[in-house]
């Protein structure tokens, strides 16, 4: 048995310690907007935050989350950063198919928390090896920029 702190709520689950923390979530948890792309930590479809750090959960195990905070896609909606990042994915219309988003929200959440204002090198940077199969980069960046403009409005 493994206990995790998951969207701010412990759960116990049963699993061998070097399950990877995607199967968990999915599997155990039934937390389904965590998805699996490349199974390599090479995609970023599978990007949760871990202590506030975007972590690809496909290459994690869970005996690494033992006393850590992960969140998931499933909590953005809660976080003021999070909020405003997926009200810019809607306003700007990024995805297409939307396989990739829930990592890439993840990854723009954690570099605006970090960088509130940032540049398009930080963001070129934050973003890399997040893979659009669909090809949304340019909006993905606008829509980063969108939701910085709308923290330092509210700020």
């Amino acid at each position: 048995m493994a206990m995790l702190h998951v969207n701010g709520k412990a759960q116990q689950v049963d699993v061998t310690p070097d399950t990877p923390l995607l199967w968990v979530l999915r599997d155990a948890l039934g937390m389904t907007g965590t998805k699996f792309g490349c199974g390599m930590a090479l995609c970023g479809a599978c990007t949760v935050h871990i202590d506030g750090q975007p972590t690809r959960s496909c290459v994690t195990p869970i005996s690494a989350v033992a006393n850590k905070k992960v969140v998931t896609i499933e909590a953005m909606g809660t976080d003021k950063i999070g909020k405003a990042v997926q009200a810019a994915w809607v306003e700007l219309g990024v995805p297409q198919c939307g396989y990739c988003q829930g990592g890439q929200i993840m990854t723009a959440t954690a570099l605006l928390k970090q960088k509130p204002r940032p540049t398009d090198a930080d963001i070129d940077e934050a973003m890399a090896g997040n893979i659009c199969r669909c090809g949304t980069y340019t909006r993905i960046r606008a829509a980063i920029k969108h939701a910085a403009g709308q923290q330092g409005a509210k700020s």
